[in-house]
């Protein structure tokens, strides 16, 4: 197997991608982890940690957001999926421009030319036209788009249960199996 990237952008909705973190160290999956400037400014505003103390809770070998040559923006690496969670408005807008001016989007954009698993997670509220077009556009070159809004019917308890919600639709999508959140067996009504 190879490894999952995992991106934290400036969206709000770090936790998305730290809990992602959390869930693949414990099914023991190899990870790297970007994280762009403003989504360091949002780890550390909305979860009290820096990049740093993240990587090493979780395993996952962190990666400088600036090196457009890491290992992720190579098309001969061995690396599975790359998860943007959460993925900003502008990072949406670059990709689906094809630009790769960071580490970030780099790795995403040679996932998309590699037919790699491109998965991203958009936390907006509401969404400009603009995001929704850009949406289109990545979900019509084969990206999965999933936005951060976690059902109900599961009757959740926590913000740890709502956020859970969208991290099992990710590990689903990662072909990962997991006992994450509730699934819908049709009984339920």
């Amino acid at each position: 197997m190879g490894e999952i990237v995992v991106a934290i952008t400036g969206a709000s909705g770090a936790i998305y991608g730290k809990r992602l973190l959390e869930v693949l160290n414990s099914h023991g999956r190899d990870t790297r982890l970007v994280v762009s400037n403003a989504g360091e400014i949002t780890l550390q505003h909305e979860c009290g940690m820096s990049k740093e103390t993240l990587a090493e809770m979780t395993n996952s070998v962190l990666d400088d957001e600036k090196n457009i040559g890491g290992k992720s923006a190579s098309g001969s690496a061995k690396i599975d999926a790359v998860v943007i969670c959460p993925c900003s408005g502008t990072t949406l807008g670059k990709l689906a421009a094809g630009i790769s001016d960071n580490l970030v989007t780099r790795s995403a954009i040679v996932a998309m030319k590699e037919r790699r698993k491109l998965i991203l997670i958009p936390r907006e509220a509401p969404y400009a036209t603009i995001h929704l077009e850009n949406m289109t556009k990545l979900s019509s070159n084969g990206s999965i788009i999933i936005p951060a809004s976690p059902g109900f019917y599961n009757h959740p308890k926590s913000i740890d249960d709502l956020v859970d919600f969208i991290i099992a639709r990710i590990l689903d999508h990662l072909d990962i199996e997991h006992q994450v959140g509730k699934r819908w067996t049709g009984d339920e009504i």
